[in-house]
């Protein structure tokens, strides 16, 4: 009795499961008539929105780290040993080309000086009686000869002296600010003593290298920005000269550009961000980034076709802000999907909304 129940119990059981399923393939015929996902041929066009590809200039970053230098620069050191009788600058001032700044002893090479202008004036006289003796007849030439030598014997010790002189008294070589100085009066420097540096700062220098590849793109008027640690600001500056060589040690291209600064607010040693600009004039296909979909082997994008949205794989470039290059894949003229595209599928009917 108890296996005559339990064999009903199955039967039962398998009834009520196969009217199930013949339920839920009822409801799924109808939705499969109707067009559901996948299918998109006889379903209402889903709204998206989209854009027509067009070729457009693309202009690249290329970044790089600089340097910046001093228009000019030089440091002050002494041609010759002596004691520092005078200071004639301030520290961290503007000073002008010719301005003396330091004033080494030099009571030796006046004294001598002094002395060799009264021999020159004693021997001139000498040489003038000499000459009209001369021309009398009542000396030699050779004579005459030894008076001249030796006036023109003390006129080259003169000369060599007020050279000497000349190098006691440090002036600035050109117009610039100076920096600290590393000395006090009464000091006994030599040639090797750095007594301060020099600088001139307005316009500044950027120096910068970039890859031996773009070195095309390289030529002199070609403008660059950059930025300095501490100063949010864009400065411009011009490339006016180029390293003649490729490093071969890093495969770069040297080069050097001039920026304004008549703020004064670069100062040199600071390290600068450069960007250089690579301009691919009307040959780039640019599309917004939210239309690219991330897929196992790359990336593809949705594009519509008659209507149709269909997927297209493609190879992508250079990353902007909002847009990004493809390589591959796309052509002028077509329509690429920038909104519902997770939701699409090949075949699916679509209505798009062209923006620009």
């Amino acid at each position: 009795m108890f296996k005559n129940k339990t064999v009903i119990f199955i039967f039962i059981l398998i009834a009520v499961l196969a009217a199930i399923k013949m339920i839920y393939l009822t409801k799924e015929e109808p939705q499969a008539a109707a067009g559901g996902p996948g299918k998109g041929a006889a379903g209402k066009p889903i709204p998206v929105n989209g854009v027509v590809i067009v070729q457009t200039d693309l202009e690249e970053g290329l970044f790089a780290i600089g340097t910046v230098l001093a228009n000019e620069e030089v440091e002050l050191r002494p041609e010759i040993s002596g004691k520092v009788v005078s200071i004639l600058f301030k520290e961290g001032t503007l000073v002008q080309k010719g301005a003396l700044l330091v004033k080494l002893n030099d009571a030796d090479y006046q004294a001598q000086l002094s002395k060799l202008e009264s021999s020159l004036k004693l021997l001139s006289e000498t040489e003038e009686r000499q000459k009209k003796l001369y021309e009398l007849n009542g000396i030699s030439q050779q004579e005459y000869d030894q008076a001249r030598n030796q006036v023109d014997a003390v006129k080259s010790d003169i000369q060599f002296n007020k050279a000497q002189i000349e190098k006691t008294e440090i002036r600035a070589p050109f117009s610039g600010q100076i920096g600290l100085k590393n000395i006090s009066e009464g000091s006994f420097v030599n040639q090797n003593f750095l007594i301060a540096t020099m600088q001139q700062l307005n316009p500044i220098k950027v120096d910068f290298a970039i890859p031996e590849k773009y070195m095309e793109q390289v030529k002199t008027g070609k403008e660059i920005t950059f930025t300095i640690d501490g100063d949010h600001e864009i400065h411009t500056a011009k490339i006016y000269a180029v390293e003649p060589r490729v490093e071969t040690a890093t495969r770069t291209l040297k080069m050097r550009a001039l920026a304004d600064n008549r703020a004064g607010t670069i100062i040199p040693g600071s390290f600068a961000r450069v960007k250089f600009s690579l301009s691919r004039a009307g040959q780039a296909i640019l599309i917004p980034t939210q239309a690219v979909i991330p897929i196992l082997k790359g990336k593809k994008v949705m594009v519509s076709k008659n209507g149709i949205a269909l997927s297209r794989e493609i190879v992508t470039g250079i990353r902007k802000n909002k847009e990004i290059e493809v390589v591959t894949g796309l052509t002028v003229g077509d329509t690429v999907i920038t909104s519902g595209i997770m939701s699409l599928r090949d075949s699916m009917m679509v209505n798009v909304k062209i923006f620009d």
